[in-house]
């Protein structure tokens, strides 16, 4: 087995289960040995905000000499992004390695998902390695999640909860917060981010106090808003003040500096567990101020101005279009494609007003909304839209029209679109792309 042959074992396997449960991830993980009882977890769901979240934590622990799993979903520009120790992905050869391992196990266990596969890789990956802690993101939900058949983590963190995925989740944000803390474990004590809508923030307290006897520590919404009140922020970043540490943080809008503030609070919890340096000052100095993490409001052109954000559904839609305030009267042209099983009339609305025009593209994905369609119901907005053809064109039509009137591109609406974005930006002749 080479390594592209590897990638297709582990794409030939469906999204999602046909039936829900962690029966076959348990059996799965027995089979292997049980490699996650190995590891010491951060737990991490949420709607929106768990993948930067994630990243900032990872990278403060790093900083502060731990070694350090990272746990993500989706990758963005290649599958290994997933799986990563100490800030390197998970090496070619070991993932084929692993997959043919995995893979008779596999077999036995019953019809896996995708997701319950990179899961069980990661946490092979993880024990083999040694890491002396692992920051783990939830796929999709929290209760059935592959990543739940954690029993003892060390702390659990839910982000910011909003509506998506609500043809599995449930339509509201009650239902969807109950999914979300499902990870949370008697005992265990639970981060909350700031700004939780009240509705969600009650399910979890039931859920972590109520069921669970543990501890909620909620990011202070005082602290949180006197942060942003300070805050120097620019599209390439913000400087900031978090409990007196002044830092810069380069990942850009203030719900990047909320994320920043949950981070920052669960490692003061990670301290008293048995990881004392995760909140010193150098750390936590270091470790944010070189966080990385791609199309979150991530600048990959200057000339013309070209933004990339994964925001698909409206909650992230609105967290954008409030960023994209920052560029104050620039001429905005949105770049933008999503897939079918989305939101993209919430999205629209929470992007209009910051869109002059809109380029609309269909997603290299097989869930894609033809981009006439996504035109359409721009259309019906009164937002001034056109479809193209391939993405590279509506790119290209994008950035010609923001040069001509000194104004910037943001391309949104998707992950995958980013990610492809990215791909086709990065290899830009440097005239075409300053």
């Amino acid at each position: 087995m080479d390594y592209q042959e590897a990638l297709a074992y582990i794409h030939s396997h469906r999204r999602f289960g046909a039936k829900p449960g962690l029966e076959r991830m348990r059996a799965l993980l027995t089979l292997l040995g049980n490699p996650q009882e190995q590891l010491s977890c951060v737990h991490i769901a949420g709607t929106n905000g768990k993948g930067s979240t994630v990243a900032m934590i990872a990278s403060v622990l790093r900083a502060a000499g731990y070694k350090t799993g990272m746990y993500i979903s989706p990758y963005v520009l290649e599958y290994r992004e997933r799986i990563q120790v100490n800030g390197e992905m998970i090496p070619r050869d070991a993932l084929v390695r692993l997959v043919e391992r995995i893979q008779p196990f596999a077999e036995q266990a019953g019809e896996l998902t995708e997701f319950e596969l990179n899961t069980a890789l990661a946490f092979c990956w993880f024990a083999e390695q040694g890491c002396g802690i692992v920051v783990l993101e939830t796929g999709l939900g929290g209760r059935f999640d592959a990543t739940n058949v954690i029993q003892h983590p060390l702390l659990c963190v839910i982000t910011s909860i909003g509506l998506d995925h609500t043809e599995i989740l449930g339509d509201t944000l009650a239902q969807i917060a109950a999914e979300k803390c499902g990870i949370c474990k008697p005992g265990v004590r639970t981060v909350v981010s700031a700004r939780q809508a009240p509705e969600a923030f009650e399910i979890i307290r039931q859920h972590v106090v109520g069921r669970n006897g543990a501890v909620m520590v909620s990011v202070s919404d005082v602290e949180l808003e006197q942060t942003l009140a300070t805050a120097q922020m620019r599209i390439s970043g913000s400087e900031i003040s978090l409990n007196g540490l002044k830092l810069h943080l380069p990942l850009a809008g203030e719900h990047q500096i909320l994320n920043a503030w949950t981070a920052f609070t669960a490692l003061h919890e990670l301290s008293k567990k048995g990881f004392p340096k995760a909140a010193q000052a150098s750390a936590l100095r270091s470790g944010l101020e070189s966080v990385r993490f791609p199309v979150r409001i991530e600048t990959v052109c200057t000339d013309p101005l070209t933004i990339l954000d994964g925001a698909h559904n409206p909650q992230g839609a609105q967290t954008l279009a409030r960023a994209l305030e920052m560029l104050g009267e620039t001429p905005v042209t949105g770049v933008m494609g999503v897939l079918s099983d989305k939101d993209s009339a919430g999205a629209l609305d929470a992007l209009a007003p910051r869109f002059r025009r809109l380029i609309c593209v269909t997603p290299d994905n097989p869930r894609a909304l033809d981009a006439h369609d996504l035109a359409a119901r721009a259309d019906a907005l009164g937002l001034q839209s056109s479809a193209a053809h391939t993405l590279e064109e509506g790119l290209f039509l994008a950035q010609a029209v923001a040069k001509s009137e000194q104004g910037a591109v943001v391309v949104c609406g998707s992950l995958y679109l980013a990610a492809q974005a990215r791909k086709l930006l990065l290899k830009k002749e440097a005239d075409g792309c300053g």
